[in-house]
């Protein structure tokens, strides 16, 4: 058993706290303080520090933290084929390659050992409502990326790197306007950040249901956009740049 502390960092990021047993790791530290406060108040040994991609935002605490003690892996110093398992102590991680965002971006996906769902962190691969700029200007790229995240069982937790969720469900309301479950999902996020409450974790299934780039698959999103004859990596590159320009 696991439990998930999701921090707030830098201007919107999130960082999260994962602990089994004493130990911990962390995810996407873009600073340290807030880790060091949340491991003081669990009593927990940090163990390693996860990135899922080398941007300063997802790593800036990480030199700080490697000061306790702990590893800290970046995507260019894990050995992993598509998916590869790493382990620390009763925590076992499945790595996910997700380039898209970057060239090296991956996921860490923890199934949970009671049955319970498991945890997907996705950094800038996949948001809440949205996904990542296509910095590899490669939308097939990201795409298939998108696709692998998606074949994740729909209860699967989803914690993303960045809350952009209401900007992310206000673009996706205005491509879908007559979409009831999305215009829900919106209200939702809006009583979410008005609260100043984390928008996270979402769902895989809801991110199906409602995030307009997992939505670029369905003939509802295709007729939406005048897109009925075109692929889905066409679909989805067209909402990309929709959304650049939002």
């Amino acid at each position: 058993m696991h439990t998930v502390t999701t921090l707030s960092t830098l201007a919107d990021n999130y960082t999260y706290l994962v602990e089994s047993h004493g130990e911990a790791v962390v995810i996407d530290p873009g600073e340290a303080s807030p880790v060091l406060r949340a491991l003081q108040r669990s009593g927990s040994r940090l163990v390693t520090v996860l990135c899922t991609h080398g941007h300063f935002d997802h790593v800036g605490g990480s030199d700080e933290l490697a000061r306790t003690g702990c590893k800290v892996l970046l995507p260019e110093q894990i050995a992993f084929g598509k998916q590869s398992a790493i382990t620390f102590g009763s925590l076992r991680f499945t790595v996910l390659s997700t380039p898209g965002h970057t060239a090296d971006s991956v996921c860490f996906y923890l199934p949970a050992a009671d049955g319970t769902s498991g945890d997907v962190f996705t950094g800038d691969t996949l948001f809440v409502g949205g996904c990542g700029r296509v910095l590899t200007k490669s939308p097939a790229t990201m795409w298939a990326s998108l696709q692998l995240l998606a074949t994740l069982p729909p209860d699967t937790r989803v914690f993303c790197g960045h809350d952009y969720s209401l900007e992310d469900y206000e673009f996706a309301a205005t491509v879908e306007p007559n979409n009831a479950t999305v215009r829900a999902r919106l209200e939702q996020i809006r009583a979410l950040a008005e609260a100043c409450e984390p928008t996270v974790p979402s769902t895989i299934g809801q991110e199906l249901a409602t995030n307009p780039f997992l939505r670029a698959v369905t003939p509802e999103m295709k007729r939406a956009l005048g897109m009925d004859s075109a692929t889905d990596v066409e679909v989805f590159a067209r909402l990309r740049r929709m959304k650049d320009d939002f």
